[in-house]
């Protein structure tokens, strides 16, 4: 088997690609060239919850209070903090086998049947989660309980310098790939779970564009009959058009307009979605590596200034990274 630690460090930088988000179980896998030269240095990476611990800092309720993610055991046993967002592979790696899987992670934010917005604070050195605030107050969802496991992808990132073409004109929204998991398991703030992709809806969110990517649990009852999203409408009717009215009005109590959809208001397949979660990890790493900052002189200050205030904050613990040693499956 490959080592867990050269497998990670693949799965750290390399931009993941269609085939493999679909093939991520493959038998074999190259070495990485010079590997032991310290070209990438991004150490520590984890592919699954195995040996992660999740605990609390400053009170409860508060501005101040943080989740954070810790190695559960080995010689940084509860020191060594862990980005929800940097420090989790995209793709599910089996802790017993230390071989990818077919599924990618998900990370829990905001716990089915819960209101407080919790999110990981992508603008912190070690982006723990935080409860979302607003002029000093902390943010729950006024229309009441969230009905599914709400979250995101680690090593993505919806790029607000990129538009894409079936987004209605809008930039992405600064922040990592959101994630609806409908299984039947609650799961807990900063969770890291193992899930099949089935497809996304586009939604437009003041003016950016906000991808909710549709997934399940993989170890969920439902999951062996849910494997795109044709399916979901088949086995569980009503559950797709309930996640687009949730988010269509869930801002109404705060006084704004309802959210609007592009694509037709349609929920894309497993395929189309695949695509969107490729672009996002390759936006990615052009953040984490600087490359994003090089290419931004033709950009307004606004843009700039959002691109800037995440890049110096996560450069902070991430070494230099050679391009040209990229590796490659």
């Amino acid at each position: 088997t490959v080592p867990l630690q050269i497998l990670t460090r693949f799965l750290a930088f390399a931009p993941i690609t269609h085939h493999q988000l679909k093939m991520a179980a493959m038998e074999a896998m190259v070495p990485l060239k010079g590997e032991g030269g310290g070209k990438l240095s991004r150490s520590g990476s984890h592919g699954s919850n195995a040996n992660l611990a999740l605990v609390g800092t400053g009170e409860s309720d508060t501005l101040e209070y943080r989740i954070k993610a810790v190695e559960k055991e080995g010689i940084n046993k509860g020191k060594k903090e862990i980005s929800l967002w940097h420090d989790i592979t995209l793709v599910h790696v089996d802790p017993a086998t230390d071989r990818p899987t077919p599924y990618l992670n998900f990370v829990c934010e905001i716990p089915k049947f819960t209101r407080k917005k919790y999110e990981i604070a992508t603008d912190e050195v070690g982006n723990a989660i935080k409860q979302d605030e607003k002029k000093g107050k902390l943010r729950e969802f006024k229309k009441g309980d969230i009905f599914f496991n709400y979250g995101c992808l680690p090593r993505t990132w919806e790029d607000p310098t990129f538009i894409h073409p079936d987004a209605e004109g809008c930039r992405g929204d600064n922040d990592p790939l959101d994630v609806c998991e409908i299984g039947a398991k609650i799961v807990p703030t900063g969770d890291v779970r193992p899930v099949k992709i089935l497809g996304v809806l586009c939604m437009i969110d003041e003016g950016e564009a906000d991808w909710k990517v549709v997934v399940i649990d993989a170890e969920d009852k439902w999951a062996p009959f849910l494997n795109d999203i044709n399916d979901v409408e088949k086995h569980l009717p009503g559950q797709l058009s309930a996640i687009r009215e949730w988010f269509r009005t869930y801002k109404i109590p705060d006084g704004k307009p309802p959210n609007v959809f592009g694509l037709d208001e349609k929920f894309m397949d497993k395929s189309y979605a695949l695509e969107i979660i490729k672009e996002c990890n390759h936006a990615w790493k052009e953040l984490i590596t600087g490359e994003k900052e090089r290419k931004m002189e033709h950009l307004d200050e606004g843009v700039k200034k959002l691109v800037r205030k995440l890049s110096k904050s996560n450069l902070v613990d991430l070494a230099a990274y050679d391009d040209d040693e990229a590796p490659s499956f």
